[in-house]
């Protein structure tokens, strides 16, 4: 699997909701962040998980609940970022779900805007269409990465991880 799949999955992984299956994967997650050749990259992702486990199961599960759920300033859905005009997060929602059909996946679980699901769904697919997801989803990852930074979290340094694959990805495209 290429690298940069490998990152957008721990990084998808870090920010799903942290359940008995997430707590039973996540030292396979660590293990696959320490083999990571990029090492800013690597060394990132093994701070998120040394930050995880500062907590017990319970702890970090309300953690999460309150950071990712309960919060509209830092949840995990991108259109709710910017919820002046419902028109417009309403054909967001829409292009979002567009970008799941085009690819032959239809979401049951989750909301098309749902970051570890488009973030799942570029793992999935040819370089060329994983970047096309991570530049339509750019500006609100980039939204959000403010949100974080204004609430202080350290997955702000995720999205900046998420963000870098761009880059990535413009290589390998050429």
């Amino acid at each position: 699997m290429d690298e940069y799949k490998i990152i957008l999955k721990i990084a998808a992984y870090l920010l799903e909701y942290p359940d008995e299956n997430w707590r039973k994967e996540f030292p396979e997650y660590r293990d696959a962040a320490k083999k990571l050749k990029a090492a800013q990259t690597r060394d990132v992702l093994l701070d998120l998980f040394d930050y995880v486990e500062q907590f017990g199961a319970k702890e970090y599960e309300r953690e999460y609940v309150r950071k990712f759920d309960f919060s509209q300033n830092t949840n995990l859905y991108l259109t709710t970022h910017n919820r002046t005009d419902f028109g417009k997060q309403s054909n967001e929602m829409l292009d979002y779900k567009k970008l799941f059909l085009e690819n032959g996946y239809d979401l049951q679980k989750e909301l098309p805007d749902y970051l570890p699901a488009l973030l799942e769904l570029a793992i999935n697919v040819e370089p060329a269409q994983a970047k096309k997801i991570l530049e339509t989803a750019r500006p609100k990852i980039e939204l959000l990465r403010e949100r974080f930074i204004e609430a202080k979290l350290p997955q702000v340094f995720l999205l900046d991880v998420i963000l870098s694959q761009l880059s990535t990805l413009e290589v390998t495209n050429k």
